[in-house]
């Protein structure tokens, strides 16, 4: 009842807020050592060989302990990940192999799914992240800020914040394979009584990443009484998860239209010291490398009061500051034409989400179905196993120094 009458009080018109429609929420991953991410998965594989390769006290300096990890922990596997689960101190293996995750709102990177080398690596989410699975990620809130209130991916997000405000991450479905929505339970049958059958747990999503606003009580989801304007949201929803996926779940990757696509007329050279724009042609500059045209609206784009550009070259030019004799300095010593091509795309996804800017004005206008509303009708509040991760009976995990759980 308090985050509803928050919900109001912030001036929403009593909508629900995204806690209350998509009950199970995870806290973002804490790595608590910044060398296990990547923007490129040959740098993680060159700082393992350099740590197991290390003696006992170098490997602990390089390592990084922390309360929850130092080369002496046993800890289980992470699910789905065929990694060791004996004490990182007695590693002498390979690194496992990079997986792809979003590292923050549009950054894509790299991690060694390795537990023994995470924090709070969230294994509840590991579990659920198949091939049907969507993650929708809040951004904190920032006064004043005109960027979006969420995005989603199909990569496990890593859910950091740019402003240092992390919010939720909320999977699409409970369970692996698409099954069971993380919705209110009664939510879909409602929204199919006012707005037909076509409604799914996919265009619930859509319709949320379209509408979804900021508000000091969390990420608040006006819900339309009007099935003409839920039609119209559900359908730029759908426009945005297409460029959000970024061609993932057989989605075509994002493309602008061929005058307007941005090319390389410069290229980047082996280590870019400063990003720059100039508005007048267009033109993004990473040192004397140049390329346009690159919309203004993507040179805007902010996430939380950040330049959603210069946060990812930053992360790039910027990776090993930290020191020279640490394992974030193991880095590419020239800029990879991958990352060029990488930020090619982030451009063009930038230019064609701000292009829909337009169309999500209006979406909170007119009649709403309220989170009173819901309430009468015995959707809210949640049930609190809603908000708990569901169990996986018929799943076999290695625990710690290989001891096998049934979950």
């Amino acid at each position: 009842m308090a985050a509803q009458a928050a919900a109001g009080a912030g001036g929403d018109d009593d909508s629900p807020l995204l806690d209350d429609l998509m009950p199970w929420s995870v806290r973002p991953l804490r790595t608590g050592r910044p060398w296990v991410t990547a923007p490129d998965a040959a740098s993680l594989k060159a700082r393992w060989e350099r740590l197991v390769r290390a003696g006992a006290a170098e490997r602990e300096r390089l390592f990084r302990p922390t309360r929850s990890r130092t080369p002496q922990t046993p800890v289980a596997a992470l699910p789905g990940q065929a990694t060791g689960t004996g004490r990182f101190a007695r590693e002498s293996g390979p690194c496992p192999e990079p997986v792809r995750i979003l590292h923050g709102p549009f950054d894509e990177q790299w991690l060694i799914p390795d537990h023994r080398l995470i924090d709070a690596a969230r294994p509840e989410l590991w579990r659920v992240a198949d091939g049907h699975q969507l993650f929708a990620v809040e951004h904190g809130y920032v006064p004043q800020d005109t960027g979006p209130a969420l995005s989603v991916t199909a990569l496990l997000p890593g859910g950091h914040s740019p402003a240092g405000r992390p919010g939720r991450i909320r999977p699409l479905y409970r369970r692996p394979g698409g099954l069971e929505p993380n919705l209110a339970p009664g939510l879909l049958a409602l929204l199919r009584d006012r707005h037909g059958d076509t409604v799914t747990e996919r265009s619930v999503l859509a319709w949320t990443l379209a509408a979804a606003r900021h508000s000091p009580a969390g990420c608040v989801v006006p819900l339309p009484a009007d099935p003409e304007r839920w039609s119209a949201g559900v359908e730029l929803g759908q426009e945005l998860l297409r460029l959000e996926l970024r061609g993932a779940r057989g989605g075509e990757r994002p493309r602008l239209p061929g005058g307007r696509r941005p090319y390389v007329r410069a290229s980047v050279p082996p280590v870019p010291t400063a990003l720059g724009y100039d508005p007048a042609d267009e033109t993004l500059t990473l040192g004397t490398g140049r390329i346009s045209p690159v919309p203004a609206g993507a040179w805007e784009f902010r996430v939380g009061g950040v330049r959603m550009l210069e946060l990812w070259f930053e992360r790039r030019a910027g990776a090993g500051a930290a020191g020279t004799d640490t394992l974030e300095a193991v880095r590419p010593r020239v800029w990879p034409q991958e990352w060029t091509s990488e930020l090619l795309e982030l451009i063009t996804v930038l230019a064609l989400l701000d292009g829909l800017r337009p169309r999500r004005e209006g979406l909170a206008d007119g009649p709403r179905i309220t989170a009173g509303e819901l309430r009468a009708a015995g959707v809210l509040p949640a049930p609190a196993a809603a908000r708990r991760p569901a169990s996986v009976l018929d799943h076999r995990e290695e625990g710690p120094d290989g001891q096998f759980a049934l979950l």
